[in-house]
């Protein structure tokens, strides 16, 4: 039987919380949160070179290992603090939702 998309995203969060536990990498909170900030940096640091700092727009690229990166840091992240990352998803794709459904655009200021 293949997983759905959505059995798949359930099941990451969880699979990113064995390989800690697996490997000792369960981390302090606060911990995670830089290190979620690093690897984001680190796409944006692909994004930035790649596009020759804005110069060529077209030629951006972010390598899939930097992704999945930034991913295992986000869920471990929501992991150490007890985040369903599932239902957080669910929450911010309804906020979204509110915002373009009464202003047609998905950002705001701050909510």
């Amino acid at each position: 039987m293949t997983a759905t998309g959505e059995d798949r995203s359930m099941q990451a969060q969880d699979r990113v919380a064995r390989f800690c536990e697996e490997y000792d990498l369960d981390g302090d909170p606060a911990y995670r949160v830089l290190d979620l900030a690093a690897e984001v940096g680190e796409v944006a640091a692909d994004a930035a070179k790649s596009a020759e700092y804005g110069a060529a727009p077209e030629k951006l690229a972010v390598s899939e290992d930097e992704l999945g990166d930034a991913l295992f840091s986000l869920l471990a992240t929501a992991e150490a603090l007890n985040v369903d990352a599932e239902e957080a998803l669910e929450t911010s794709l309804a906020k979204y939702e509110r915002r373009l459904e009464a202003t047609g655009e998905a950002g705001s200021d701050r909510e």
